[in-house]
């Protein structure tokens, strides 16, 4: 029997697990929004998405603690 966090580690790191997740957090977000406004809550405005970076260094980080 395969180990259960290898097999759960290879189930999270495939992209239908990200397209799932997305979902999922789309439907929680959109299902609160309802709910807030219903409550008398203000709809919020539009907002900029969040733009992930991906910083590579190809040369170690030198010590300047001197």
């Amino acid at each position: 029997m395969q180990d259960f966090e290898k097999a759960f580690s290879e189930f999270i790191d495939r992209k239908e697990y990200d397209s799932a997740e997305n979902a999922l957090f789309s439907m929680i977000r959109i299902s609160f929004k309802a709910g807030w406004i219903a409550a008398g809550g203000k709809a919020p405005g539009a907002q900029r998405p969040v733009e992930l970076l991906i910083f590579r260094q190809d040369a170690p980080i030198e010590n300047h603690s001197e």
